[in-house]
């Protein structure tokens, strides 16, 4: 994460890595050697709308210039691959619900599978206060595909980025591994509680991660992803799964944009 002041600038080089800009709240000019893009960003917060996000492929030199004061992320992983640099605009992203009842998030997907990149997966998630979001609990830490060859977990890393609104509140998340989890059939198992407050960015290198928004508040989190598939493919806890026959409907605070 960075903070620029309103003319302050930020210089970075790709290297051997695929890269994205995703703006939290501010405005912003990138120039770069693989192209020169401004207006990028103008929300004042994650909870007025959709980010901009901006790939730049391996190899690209670029400066970030604050138009306006503000917060973004820089994320990135290696790759071997050489992509097209791409803005992706508010319009462009396809906002969604998932779950149900007291287990209903919005999904703004920034870069999601598919995506003209090697690994990175970009998603935004809004879970109003008293819900559950990354639930049922769910997995992602090893290349599994079924008999006739489709992908039925990624082998993911993850990171969540967190904000809060209002900022005073939180949020809990738990990691936890089984038996079918590489670090704990290592002997490494993981089983571990995190408040997360307004700031705060959780690592998720294995297992299962649910979230849980205080009541009152509504949390915000930036999950990116990479690994051995630009995908989403994960597996639930077979333990609680039976959670999404039970769904009635939609929680009506949602969307909020």
């Amino acid at each position: 994460m960075r903070r620029l002041d309103a003319g302050n600038s930020w210089p970075f080089e790709t290297g051997e890595n695929e890269l994205a800009f995703v703006n939290i709240s501010g405005r912003y000019t990138v120039k770069s050697n693989k192209g020169a893009w401004s207006g990028i960003g103008g929300r004042r917060s994650p909870f007025e709308g959709a980010a901009h996000a901006l790939y730049l492929p391996r190899h690209t030199s670029f400066t970030i210039t604050a138009e306006e004061a503000g917060e973004f992320a820089v994320t990135w992983c290696p790759t071997e691959e050489d992509h097209d640099a791409w803005l992706i605009k508010p319009e462009m992203v396809k906002v969604g619900l998932r779950g149900g009842d007291n287990v209903t998030r919005q999904i703004n997907d920034l870069l999601p599978p598919g995506s003209p990149v090697h690994r990175l997966v970009l998603v935004e998630v809004y879970t109003p206060g008293g819900n559950w979001s990354s639930y049922p609990p769910h997995k992602h830490d090893v290349h599994l595909k079924d008999g006739a060859g489709n992908l039925v977990e990624a082998d993911l890393e993850e990171v969540y980025y967190y904000r809060i609104n209002p900022p005073e509140g939180y949020a809990f998340q738990r990691v936890y591994t089984d038996e079918t989890c590489p670090l704990h059939r290592a002997g490494y198992p993981i089983d571990a509680v995190m408040l997360a407050r307004d700031g705060c960015a959780v690592l998720v290198p294995e297992g299962y991660h649910p979230v849980v928004s205080a009541p009152g508040y509504t949390t915000y989190y930036l999950n990116v992803l990479a690994g051995s598939a630009q995908a989403l493919a994960n597996q639930d806890d077979p333990r609680y799964s039976w959670v999404k026959d039970t769904y009635r409907g939609m929680d009506d605070r949602l969307p909020l944009f």
